[in-house]
Parts: C-alpha cells; structure tokens; sequence
C-alpha cells in the first residue's frame, strides 16, 4: 500500500513543470532555436565570477571533512552570522546567528515554516491570487488549509475588505510574496503598513498572534528603483523565507534560509519550533559546501540588469501587438491577459507557434498567462514573429 495523497502528487507533475517537460521533447523534436520556452524561471545569467573562484578555493584549500562534513543541524554558525551582518547593514536590523536557519532552498523554508506554524486550533493559510502554485502543496502536505484572497485588478495590490473577510480564528499566518511570482508587482509600503495594521488589530481580536511569512526570493531583481519594503520593520511576527536561487543565480544548488525575527513575540520559541520542524521533516544540514559559498557572497548578485533590458523588450512588444500585460516591479516575470477566457485554449493555440506560455488557473487568476523572461534577450527577439502570429491569429 501507499499513500493515495502522496501518489497524486508525484503522478500529477504543476503545470510549470509539465509545461518544462514538454518544452524539452519539442526541442529535440524540431530544434531548440525553434522553441520559445517561456515555461520555468531558471535564471540565464551567469553566477558572478567570485562564486566559482571562491567554490575553487575552499575544494582546493580546506580540509575535505570540513568542506563536505556535516554541520550544524539549523546550518553552520559562521554564514549565519554573515548573512544577520549582510542584512543588518543593509536594513537597520538586529539580527544574530541565532535568528536563522539554513535550508535547501525557499520551498524547504516555506515547508518548514508552516510545519511550525500550523496546529490543530490554527490551521489556516491565507494568501493572495496569483501565487505560486507551490503554496497549496506546501500547506497541505503539512495539515492545513490554503485560503486565497482575490486578485485586486489592475495593481494587484492586497485587496483588504477581501482579506478581512477571510481572517479568522483559525487563521495562523498569511504568505506574501513580493516581488511576486508570477505578476513580477511589488508591494508598497502603505500595501505592508496596510497588512501590518490589519493583523495587529485581529491579534487583538482573537488573542493570539498571526504571522506573516514573507517569500523573498526575488527580492534582489526589482526595477525602477523601486524597493519591496522590508517586512521585519513593520511587522513584528514576521518570518523571511529567502533563497539564492534568483539573486546568484544558484537554483540548482539549493541553498536558502529562515529568518525568525527578534521582533517576535517568543521569537526563541518560534526559532525552536522551526527547528524541530526542519528536524521533523529531515531537513538539516543544509548543502554545507554552499553553505562555505554564502559566508563569503551574502549580498552579492549576479548581473541583473539583464533581466530590466528583458522585461523592457518584452513588455513593449506585447502590448505594442495589442497584449495587455501587468507591468513588473520586479521578479523576472509577466503577467499577461489572454485574448480569449479559456486560459487553456489560449496556450494551445500559443503552442502552435512553438510558445509555451504557463497558464494561470492554478495560481489563482484564470485568463492570465506567465511568461517567464529569465531567458536569452536573443530568444525574446525571436519570438516576436511567434507573438505576432498568435496575436493575428486573433484578429482575424
């Protein structure tokens, strides 16, 4: 026997990777020049040159059983203290060692902290349309319930009659994501000084906290010298999901952390739940060689103005060819409508012309589709003509 749940999982890949999978049998069917794979946000820039010499001194240099041992279970004390002095710096912060923990990435922080968030008087998840697809799995495969606020159409904002609406006392915690995956909008100040009023009031309320958990790891790629507000400095009972999949360009390495503010009501008791959670959920020890890499990179990017030129290029080609597209603050994704109601029926068609465009039902906003332009600046010049055919297709 098997678990029933846990088969339609792993038989029912998200639409992001089927999508990816599909994109890979095209290309070697007619070419990969000929396939404009817009499916999956693998970043093309290159990792910047101080991430392989260092990975290049520390295999040359340190012992191997240091290099490759183990560490210790919430991640090795020096790189978190890196990462707290990085951020510090930089936000005006208070942070230690002690208020991280050192994961595979951002879906294993995110797992870890609604394991520890979760119990059975609070079992719900609040987020807000359109999210990444992952939420529902990440909360459910833990116990709880996801609840989505509606899209606030055309900024995508927090749309907060909705939001008070679905608070209640089994609310635990509400994820946010900004720069957003898959609008690429980042949330104003007065949008988090919004929130944060809002649940200090419904902490009040019901007499208990409720948390955020942020999920930042697209908070470095942001444009227009627009900034995502630091949700620490406005909200107490804050966690940071972040990972360096994005800003390095390392999302094969995964390698990411938690921070559980200081600012928390029983932060060393939420620091402790999130650590038996990792424990519960065998997710220790994060890659320890990367782990060595982050001490000496915590704050570095690789060159992300590539991904402004993108953003311009595609953006003004689409809506120049009649495509109404949500601008992007940040991220390396947009956000466009379809030119008919079936989502579905418009990425087959999209298909035709070898684009292969994500649909957004299961990210909460059906007649959108996600294009990711985390790709060659080349590729998005050639699939202009792909894009043009799809748009005359439907003029016709």
């Amino acid at each position: 026997m098997f678990s029933e749940k846990m088969y339609k999982l792993g038989s029912n890949r998200s639409v992001i990777r089927e999508l990816f999978e599909y994109g890979k049998k095209r290309k070697a069917e007619v070419g990969e020049e000929n396939v404009f794979d817009f499916s999956i946000g693998n970043p093309s820039v290159p990792s910047p040159d101080i991430v392989k010499e260092t990975l290049i001194r520390i295999l040359s240099e340190e012992e191997p059983t240091a290099v490759h041992g183990y560490t210790s279970a919430q991640g090795d004390p020096g790189v978190r203290k890196a990462i707290a002095e990085n951020l510090n710096e930089r936000f005006g912060t208070t942070f230690s060692a002690d208020n991280f923990y050192m994961t595979c990435g951002a879906a294993a922080s995110l797992t870890i902290s609604v394991r520890a968030i979760i119990t059975p008087q609070a079992d719900e998840i609040i987020t807000f349309a359109p999210f990444f697809t992952e939420y529902r799995v990440f909360v459910e495969s833990q116990g709880g319930k996801l609840v989505v606020v509606p899209p606030k159409e055309p900024d995508f904002q927090i749309d907060f009659a909705e939001l008070e609406k679905r608070i209640t006392s089994k609310t635990a915690a509400i994820i946010i994501n900004s720069p957003n995956n898959p609008s690429g909008v980042i949330y104003s100040k007065e949008t988090i000084e919004g929130l944060s009023s809002l649940l200090e009031a419904k902490e009040k309320e019901y007499g208990r906290e409720i948390y955020i958990i942020s999920d930042e790891p697209y908070r470095e790629i942001s444009y227009d010298s627009k900034v995502p507000p630091f949700v620490t400095k406005y909200y107490r009972n804050t966690i940071v999901c972040y990972s360096y999949s994005k800003s390095l360009s390392l999302p094969g390495e995964r390698i990411g952390y938690i921070l559980v503010s200081n600012e928390m009501n029983d932060w060393k008791k939420m620091y402790a739940a999130v650590c038996g959670a990792g424990r519960a959920l065998g997710f220790i020890c994060a890659p320890s060689l990367f782990q060595k890499l982050i001490t000496h990179t915590a704050g570095l990017t690789s060159d992300l103005s590539v991904y402004a030129k993108n953003r311009d290029l595609l953006y003004n080609g689409l809506t120049k060819l009649g495509f109404k597209c949500v601008y992007p603050d940040g991220a390396f994704y947009l956000f466009m409508k379809t030119s008919e109601p079936d989502t579905n029926a418009f990425c087959q068609k999209a298909r035709k012309y070898d684009l292969l465009l994500v649909p957004a039902d299961d990210f909460g906003c059906p007649g959108y589709v996600r294009i990711a332009y985390c790709v060659s600046t080349d590729m998005i010049q050639r699939s202009m003509k792909a894009f043009a055919e799809l748009a005359a297709e439907y003029n016709q």
